[in-house]
């Protein structure tokens, strides 16, 4: 329970993306002007000193990157130790290699009579058993879907199978038979984004692109105006793939079929999201038929070949 009159930190919420952060925090500060609760973001790639100075206000909940949390707790602005519960979210990224010593040394700052929390919808056991063992060492499971229906429910999956040079040709085609409201299409690369999002405003469409490597602000940007509809198309890196809602996506494109199941459960995920029906198609050349066969044995799925017309009652309603 959060005391709205103490005037330290409560709860801390880390999260793995920049844009998970802001759709976060900005959610959770629609329910806590009827709480009275103070939330804040702090994320990298902005202004520190904006979190310095927030920090000298009362704040309840705090929703932050772990390098951003991180910098601040070594600076000693924050002080982690009275925190009560935190919460992390998309936890198979967060303990994976890239993050995991950025989140140990996170939870070095906070008390050891904590609430833990570890919220993902993929979460593979043995990647996270020596943090579990440290921190979390007598968890409860709560698990609120069937694997299985965590990818199928609501998501019509399709692949069509190409060559490599016949992809654009392939994907300017889906864009004239297809009614999309919004739609997200994942590259391998953030060269790839840039390029392909280069070649669909040359065939006249209106695109917006996102990656890791852009700036900030820029990415802000493309975040919001694309969750507002001012554009149809996003092309995207991994990075827009852990827990973006955005309701009226109905399509995911995969013009570079993932490596990993987990990678493919996330993406797919981003249409039929709040009840709604999404479909997802796969462009699969030869050198992908291998990692689709292994996902759909490791998520107990088929992809079937596309048909030449896509009944509009699996994805517009």
């Amino acid at each position: 329970m959060i005391d709205k009159d103490d005037p330290n930190v409560q709860v801390l919420i880390i999260v793995p993306t920049r844009e998970l952060a802001i759709q976060t925090a900005s959610t959770m500060k629609k329910f806590s002007k009827y709480l009275d609760l103070e939330i804040m973001g702090a994320l990298g790639g902005t202004s520190i000193r904006k979190d310095i100075l927030r920090l000298e206000n009362q704040i309840h909940i705090i929703v932050a990157t772990p390098g951003r949390i991180l910098d601040l707790a070594e600076k000693e602005v924050v002080d982690l130790s009275t925190v009560q519960t935190v919460i992390l979210d998309e936890v198979d990224k967060l303990l994976s290699t890239h993050f995991m010593p950025v989140t140990r040394k996170i939870f070095n700052f906070l008390s050891k009579d904590i609430q833990v929390l570890l919220f993902s919808a993929t979460f593979p056991k043995e990647s996270t058993q020596v943090f579990q063992k440290e921190y979390v060492p007598d968890p409860q499971y709560i698990n609120m879907i069937a694997q299985d229906e965590v990818t199928l429910k609501g998501v019509t999956q399709y692949y069509a199978y190409i060559e490599e040079k016949e992809k654009l040709h392939c994907l300017n085609t889906l864009f004239s038979k297809l009614q999309i409201n919004q739609c997200i299409i994942f590259c391998h690369s953030y060269k790839r984004v840039e390029l392909l999002a280069k070649k669909i405003s040359q065939l006249g469409y209106s695109c917006f692109y996102i990656h890791s490597r852009m700036a900030q602000d820029d990415r802000n940007k493309v975040f919001h105006d694309f969750k507002n509809g001012d554009s149809r198309c996003l092309v995207s890196s991994d990075l827009f793939t852990r827990g973006i809602d955005i309701p009226s996506v109905n399509v995911v494109i995969n013009f570079d079929f993932p490596q990993y199941s987990t990678t493919y459960l996330h993406r797919i995920g981003r249409s039929g999201r709040f009840g709604h029906l999404g479909l997802a198609i796969n462009f699969i050349t030869d050198k992908d038929k291998v990692n689709m066969f292994q996902i759909e044995k490791d998520l107990n799925t088929e992809i079937q070949a596309i048909p030449q017309d896509i009944d509009l009652n699996l994805y517009t309603i």
